[in-house]
């Protein structure tokens, strides 16, 4: 999952950007991740889901964190967050297109829009030397996700649906 033209992979390289720990755990704890990396160094939920498994094949489970992978399929993976209505996600705050329209601004109890744009971190947990290039935003479904976000500390500005 390519962020940005900020953020691009070596070729060859893996495309693989992970959440930055502080921010899961400002959010957590969660019950299911089901785009989890496969041998991240931080474990972001007590169920990991990661691509050999398909998290969107799969049934999902309590309280979830998902970070889909950036790209034409991450609408997929926040209806499918939508659908289940409890947990948070994380993704470029593209607020114009279908999928942030469908997903998010008609779905959402919630949204975290971050200020500044973090550093993500490469499969071995070094933190990238680039920030992810992109606004990111945190949407929550359910009261429990709205209450996280207002309480997690994280530096941002928050958007309730009425």
């Amino acid at each position: 999952m390519t962020l940005s033209s900020h953020q691009r992979p070596v070729r060859g390289a893996s495309s693989v950007w992970l959440t930055p720990p502080a921010i899961v755990a400002a959010l957590g704890p969660f019950d299911l991740d089901p785009c989890a990396a496969e041998a991240q160094p931080w474990s972001t939920a007590t169920t990991h889901y990661t691509i050999r498994d398909d998290g969107l094949s799969l049934p999902w489970h309590g309280f979830v964190w998902c970070n889909p992978p950036f790209g034409p399929d991450a609408g997929r993976w926040l209806v499918m967050l939508a659908d289940h209505g409890h947990g948070i996600g994380l993704c470029p705050a593209r607020t114009e297109t279908r999928w942030f329209v469908s997903a998010i601004w008609e779905r959402a109890t919630a949204v975290l829009f971050l200020h500044g744009r973090p550093h993500f971190h490469h499969p071995d947990g070094t933190r990238a030397a680039a920030n992810s290039g992109a606004p990111i935003c945190l949407p929550a479904y359910g009261a429990l996700g709205a209450r996280r976000l207002k309480a997690s500390g994280l530096k941002g500005t928050i958007w309730e649906s009425t």
